[in-house]
Order: C-alpha cells, then sequence, then structure tokens
C-alpha cells in the first residue's frame, strides 16, 4: 500500500498520477482535515472506475490506518505566507514533519519515506532523525523536480525533446541550488558545449527561479510537476527498478560532507538508496557545491533541537 500524507495539491496529484500509472491497488489518503481525505478518495475512486483502473482509494484522519505501508509520501506542511520569514517557515514545517515521523516509526516502521515539506533538504534531516530510520529509507524529494525544469529550459532552447537531456542539480533546494550544466548531457556532449555562456546563465537562472515563477502566474505553487516527479519515485520503489534519479539524500562522507541532506544523483529500489552517485566536480563546481551545503548546513542548524529527538 502507498500511503499520502497531505491531501493538498501535491499530494493528490500524486495521488492521481500513481494511480494511472498502476503503482499499487490501494492508495490510501491521510490529512488532519475532517473529509478532505475521503472526499479527494471518493472523487479518485469515481475516476478509477471511469478509466477501468483497479486502484482503490482510501481517505482517512487515523494514522493507525498507515500500517502496513511501504512508501509514505509525506506532503504535508505549511506553504510559506506573505510576512512570514523562513526560519518561522522552518520551526513550524519543523513540528509538523517530527510529528509525522514519530507516527510514521510507530505505525510503518519498515516504510521507505520520500518527503517534498520545505524547506527541503532541513525537513527530510528533521525527518531522518524523527523516524531513526537509515539514511537510505528517508529521502526528499525536489531533485527529480529541479532536474525536470533544467532539461526544460535547456530543451526549448536547443529545440530538441527534453527526454534527450541527462540534467544534474546539486546542492540545496532552493535558491542556494547547483545546476551543472557540465554535467549534464545530450548523448554525451555537456550542455556547457552545446549553449553559449548567455544561454547557460539564462538556463540556470530559470531552473532556480521556476518555482517563484509559477506562484507568481497563479497564485499558488506548483503540484503537478511535483506530482509527476514523486510518481517516478514511487515507481522506482515499487517496481525495484533501481532507476538514477537526483534527490535529497544525507551524506555519510560522499563528496567529503557528513550528516548534511543534500541533492545528489542516486540509485533508487524497493529498498530505498541503494547508492549515492559522486560526480566528478572541478574546482570551482567543488566550492559552489559546498556553498549550497553550507546554506542547507545553516538551515538545519536553525532546527529547534526538540523536533530532532
Amino acid at each position: 500500500m502507498i500511503t499520502i500524507i497531505g491531501s493538498g495539491r501535491v499530494g493528490t496529484a500524486a495521488a492521481v498520477i500513481m494511480g494511472l500509472m498502476k503503482l499499487d491497488n490501494k492508495i490510501l489518503l491521510i490529512d488532519i482535515v475532517k473529509g478532505l481525505p475521503q472526499g479527494e478518495a471518493l472523487d479518485m475512486n469515481h475516476m478509477s472506475s471511469i478509466l477501468g483502473l483497479d486502484v482503490e482509494y482510501v481517505g482517512s484522519n487515523e494514522y493507525k490506518d498507515i500500517e502496513g505501508s511501504d512508501l509514505i509520501i509525506v506532503t504535508a506542511g505549511l506553504p510559506r505566507k506573505p510576512g512570514m520569514t523562513r526560519e518561522q517557515l522552518l520551526e513550524a514545517n519543523a513540528k509538523i514533519v517530527a510529528e509525522i515521523g514519530r507516527e510514521i516509526k510507530k505505525y510503518a516502521p519498515d516504510s521507505i519515506v520520500i518527503l517534498t515539506t520545505n524547506p527541503l533538504d532541513a525537513m527530510t534531516y528533521v525527518m531522518w532523525k524523527a523516524t531513526g530510520f537509515p539514511r537510505e529509507r528517508v529521502i526528499g524529494f525536489s531533485g527529480v523536480l529541479d532536474a525536470g525544469r533544467l532539461a526544460f529550459y535547456a530543451a526549448k532552447k536547443l529545440g530538441i525533446s527534453p527526454a534527450s537531456i541527462l540534467p544534474i542539480v546539486l546542492g540545496q533546494h532552493g535558491e542556494s541550488m547547483f545546476p551543472v550544466p557540465s554535467k549534464s548531457y545530450v548523448h554525451g556532449v555537456p550542455l556547457s558545449k552545446l549553449l553559449t555562456e548567455e544561454q547557460l546563465k539564462e538556463v540556470v537562472e530559470e531552473t532556480v527561479k521556476a518555482g517563484a515563477r509559477i506562484t507568481e502566474l497563479r497564485g499558488f505553487s506548483s503540484n503537478w510537476g511535483p506530482g509527476a516527479g514523486l510518481a517516478i519515485m514511487a515507481e522506482a520503489v515499487k517496481r525495484d527498478a533501481k532507476r538514477a534519479l537526483i534527490a535529497s539524500v544525507v551524506l555519510q562522507g560522499e563528496y567529503g560532507v557528513r550528516d548534511v541532506p543534500v541533492e545528489v544523483p542516486i540509485i533508487l529500489g524497493k529498498s530505498g538508496v541503494v547508492k549515492v552517485l559522486e560526480v566528478e566536480l572541478t574546482e570551482e563546481e567543488r566550492q559552489k557545491f559546498m556553498q549550497s551545503v553550507e546554506a542547507v548546513r545553516n538551515l538545519v542548524a536553525s532546527v529547534p533541537p526538540s523536533y530532532l529527538q
């Protein structure tokens, strides 16, 4: 059974796409708002009936119902509101994630956890501490989205399919993320060889600001891109695809970094992170990567200790 905790736009988008991909015959929606997950589940069951899908959606407000889940997607959390500082968002969502992590530890101790709550990398650390799971089973979603955006913007300039590009984005999910065009390839040819310096600068800037642009245009943050990315990650776990993806995971010596979760390439399968792949970086690239790592380290240091127990 796949459980999705949080029945907002991202959680419901992920649930619909996972159902269409037939990743499991039962998808559980959990939310603290009475009636919300039940109503979403009923609507999705009507969708399944119309499309002839053998996928059952169930809605619940009780964490005990996650028992038996092998994969848990956490999309719960507060968005950043006008006037709210990053520190306020960090503390509010750390409290939510820590509480959810303890419930997961209690009712689904053998599950794989993928979360989207922002600030993503710091919340991955909070979930890792709250569950006590091995780092291989607590994975932050963001890299698939950031990499997909990099491929989209580069493909538009090249006039090719985004599927032709193997994109690499490292570091923090946020303003300090580090897209790496020199390590993003079109059949072995790096983007740095195919695009001008000005075009590369534009692609990196568009990638970093993509989420803010969506919010600016429609008044709320992205959900279809994250929903699709979560479904791709869920597929890798449920079908043991051992697929190479970008995700946030707590590093334990890779890249010379320890106990800090950042976006890196990983191999993902039914046991979670099978391997962390280390991209060879130039000295200049390594400096940019480490700046991004430090941004995450500082966020983690800002988390109240009570949420890390």
